[in-house]
């Protein structure tokens, strides 16, 4: 497939990656370039940690829902903090990772569409 001069601009433009923590009042924080400096990697390396936490706080969650030891109400509301939290933190990296497939592949529906694929909502 043999790109146009507009997606060969996108192609080598370098891509604006939202960082797994926030600025000064909360703003996103951003990092242009391409994907292998110093702030990529420890941006990589923070949502790893975040998203193993998070797979720890589920079988935490689990095990504490599961109805075999009295729960009190406080320790519910610590974790759904915690749940809420790390929701937050996997919104964040899920949004972050698909606006870099976005910017990787912008127009991949049109191209589908092109190609006679079907785009519709399989639902």
């Amino acid at each position: 497939m043999r790109l146009s001069s507009e997606h060969a601009d996108r192609a080598e433009a370098p891509a604006m990656r939202l960082l797994p923590w926030t600025g000064t009042g909360g703003k996103p924080c951003y990092v242009v370039g391409d994907g292998t400096g110093h702030v990529s990697r420890m941006a990589d390396d923070v949502e790893s940690i975040q998203l193993d936490m998070a797979d720890e706080l589920l079988g935490h969650a689990a095990d504490l829902l599961t109805g075999e030891e009295t729960v009190t109400g406080q320790q519910v509301r610590f974790l759904a903090d915690r749940l809420t939290e790390s929701l937050r933190q996997i919104v964040r990296i899920a949004e972050s990772r698909g606006s870099r497939l976005d910017a990787l592949l912008p127009d991949r529906l049109e191209t589908a569409a092109e190609g006679g694929a079907r785009t519709e909502d399989p639902r």
